[in-house]
């Protein structure tokens, strides 16, 4: 295991894990270079077909580490790693799944707004506070929640700090199927390798289709980060981001 990720390809699916549970697989900038690297590899083999996302038992990801957040708000920039993620998640031509279990939190959960297909079990809970902790949306979010979600579910998510129960989350379209937790992995699973006996010209091209100009979301993504480096300009914004990553010590 490398920067607790690692990477398997089989039967023309692509899984990538986020194997952190000490620190319920919360994010740092390694990570999240290891795991752009490994989707971009995902993207140019021809081995695969389908990248699959997946956590550890009973957790997908907690979003952004405490650190990497400290080392944002002593920055006063976004992470660079954080935006080749997104973008790189963005700007592909191969479908994503995400299985999910356990609660996910801010980054983990607009991460899924990039995939093409969620699994989620019973157990998966969502929320994106933002505001909450003075940041603004990451991952293209502010475009991309209002689209998938509409637009009132998208500001309760992000801006109201509302937190969706697998149910509420399957009900607002963040997620397309829910599962026992024992099942959820190999639902995912099933779904990649549905993907991938597909023909795949056929699928990325409906895939195209479907999600619209890339660019649009890449710039979105850029605009999120000067946002958030405009709002570290504020001291009441350091003070919401610094009293929520003492919360997490």
């Amino acid at each position: 295991m490398i920067n607790h990720l690692t990477t398997d390809v089989s039967n023309g699916v692509q899984t990538v894990r986020f194997d952190r549970m000490e620190a319920e697989n919360a994010l740092t900038s390694a990570m999240c270079e290891a795991a752009a690297d490994a989707v971009a590899f995902g993207e140019s083999s021809s081995r695969v077909r389908a990248i699959l996302l997946v956590g550890t038992p009973g957790l997908f990801t907690s979003g952004h580490d405490r650190l990497e957040l400290e080392r944002f708000a002593r920055d006063g920039s976004f992470g660079q790693s954080v935006l080749r993620l997104s973008k790189t998640l963005a700007t592909i031509d191969k479908p994503v799944i995400a299985a999910v279990d356990g609660p996910v939190f801010g980054f983990g959960t607009t991460l899924l707004l990039l995939c093409d297909y969620v699994v989620a079990s019973e157990w998966a809970s969502f929320a994106a506070p933002f505001v909450d902790i003075g940041l603004t949306p990451d991952a293209g979010a502010s475009l991309l929640a209002p689209r998938l979600l509409g637009y009132h579910r998208a500001f309760g998510l992000l801006v109201m700090g509302d937190h969706f129960d697998a149910r509420q989350a399957r009900e607002a379209g963040l997620v397309n199927r829910v599962v026992p937790p024992e099942e959820v992995e190999s639902a995912g699973q099933d779904a990649a390798y549905s993907l991938a006996a597909k023909p795949p010209e056929a699928v990325r091209a409906v895939r195209r289709l479907m999600r619209g100009e890339r660019r649009e979301v890449a710039q979105r993504i850029d605009q999120e980060a000067a946002s958030f480096t405009e709002l570290l300009k504020s001291p009441a914004a350091r003070d919401a981001l610094q009293a929520y990553i003492d919360q997490q010590r």
